[in-house]
């Protein structure tokens, strides 16, 4: 009998489990103004590249002896830094986005409400890391995918390894986030310090992953801080991936100069 009442209560905190989660992905995704407001700092991302980040690109790529290369190749790499800011950004400012639900719920008294039912502390808890984790994983992958297929029209020169080491950077990215903001968002009480704390993720992770500017950039103290974040991981896989490139192609090149001067 007592095994029988054990399985049966932890049955139904399953089933809460999974009531609460797919609760709060639906309210994250009914909510347009949060799900928007998600969407800024990647919208003020591609408005950077589309204005002067992508020249600068350009000409680290070129070098400093300004080495031409076929602008579909060009194109590619540029768009490589891209792809790799743009989700280093997502993975992190909507995670922190979503999460603000757990602050909905305390200004509003949502939280108190449910507690008062038989809904434990830590299933409520674990309920909100992991809808946090599935809605900024959701709009990451749809984030991929949509750069892959922009990555195509512009020049692709990624192999199937590096695909690979997208996606899993993604995820790694999205947990990296979720864990992030539920750290932060659980000392916050009322919709002022979350907006306060969102506003400030939004503005300041770009610096730190190296989406607004290339990490080599930076002072050789404050590069070497940065590296500790995961969010600079695709800033740094792309480029030195788009630099792989680069410099065979300029080998290729060279060699094909030689050939023809004998």
């Amino acid at each position: 009998m007592r095994l029988r009442a054990k399985n049966l209560r932890e049955e139904t905190e399953m089933k809460t489990f999974f009531a609460l989660t797919k609760r709060d992905v639906k309210v994250f995704f009914k909510d347009k103004g949060l799900f928007f407001s998600s969407l800024i700092t990647p919208i003020i991302l591609l408005v950077l590249y589309s204005t002067f980040l992508a020249n600068v690109y350009k000409k680290s790529f070129r070098g400093p002896d300004g080495f031409e290369m076929p602008d579909k190749l060009l194109n590619g790499l540029v768009t490589g830094e891209l792809v790799s800011s743009l989700l280093a950004v997502t993975c992190v400012t909507v995670a922190f986005c979503s999460n603000l639900l757990m602050i909905q719920d305390i200004t509003s008294g949502a939280r108190n409400d449910l507690l008062v039912s038989p809904i434990k502390s830590p299933v409520l808890s674990v309920s909100y890391f992991t809808a946090t984790f599935l809605s900024t994983i959701i709009v990451s992958l749809t984030a991929a995918a949509a750069c892959f297929v922009y990555t195509a029209i512009k020049g692709w020169y990624l192999s199937f390894a590096d695909v690979t080491l997208i996606i899993s950077d993604v995820v790694l990215l999205t947990l990296f986030g979720t864990a992030l903001s539920s750290c932060v968002n659980v000392f916050l009480t009322t919709n002022g310090q979350a907006s306060a704390v969102g506003t400030i993720v939004s503005a300041g992770y770009g610096f730190l992953c190296g989406a607004y500017m290339p990490i080599a950039s930076f002072s050789p103290a404050l590069r070497n801080i940065i590296m500790f974040l995961p969010g600079s991981r695709p800033q740094s896989r792309a480029f030195g991936r788009a630099e792989r490139t680069r410099l065979a192609y300029r080998r290729r090149r060279g060699a094909g100069g030689s050939t023809q001067k004998h």
